[in-house]
């Protein structure tokens, strides 16, 4: 991973569709990012965003999505996390896009994740079509030095650019800690199941459309 940042071009994507992986590398005047992804990993994990508490929430989708995945970002922090927060969820969202082949998935996945007091849900379609529903009453504005409103636009570009549909709900909690732990977790169980083969659809696209 080291000397990423020296680029020849605006962006740069190789995959391996057989593998499910794939490298996404997005340049702009505010962030640097390279994205690697293995869909059907073991949940290994290597991050440094600058941003703690998010690459502490990225941990929890690669555990628990088993999906290797790593991520070095370089971005204006010294302005706020903001740039860097959305490029990664876009960048991210185009790895997936990359890695995904939709013939024989499942298509949907649903999550419910408790901690402690805390209780969210999360489902996803790997539609083919951006949509996000975002309901998270966060009892905090700020949470490890994070704001927390960066969270919805994390998911905004992930889902414009991996073409998914994301519903996540917040049902219940106290700590803000442990509601967004809940989401990140969550959204990691609902990639897993979606993204999963079927052996009954075995290079079938799960649409009655033929396409996704």
């Amino acid at each position: 991973m080291r000397g990423f940042l020296t680029y020849h071009s605006c962006r740069a994507i190789t995959m391996s569709q057989a593998q499910r992986t794939a490298t996404v590398e997005r340049n702009t005047r505010e962030t640097q990012i390279r994205v690697s992804i293995n869909l059907d990993g073991t949940g290994q994990f290597d991050c440094t965003t600058g941003v703690p508490f998010l690459d502490h929430m990225l941990e929890q989708v690669a555990r628990h999505g088993l999906i290797d995945m790593q991520i070095m970002s370089k971005g204006d922090l010294e302005i706020d996390d903001h740039h860097t927060v959305e490029d990664l969820g876009i960048t991210l969202g185009q790895a997936f896009n990359k890695a995904l082949d939709r013939k024989g998935i499942r298509r949907y996945g649903h999550a419910y994740v408790p901690l402690d007091e805390a209780l969210s849900r999360v489902v996803i379609d790997f539609s083919g079509r951006p949509g996000l529903e975002f309901h998270v009453p966060f009892t905090r504005a700020v949470v490890g030095g994070f704001d927390v409103d960066l969270f919805r636009e994390f998911f905004q570009g992930f889902v414009n650019h991996a073409l998914v549909t994301l519903h996540v709900d917040t049902l219940r909690g106290i700590n803000t800690h442990h509601q967004i732990e809940t989401v990140y977790k969550a959204f990691g169980r609902a990639l897993r199941m979606a993204m999963e083969l079927d052996p009954r659809s075995a290079g079938v696209v799960p649409s009655t459309k033929g396409s996704l």
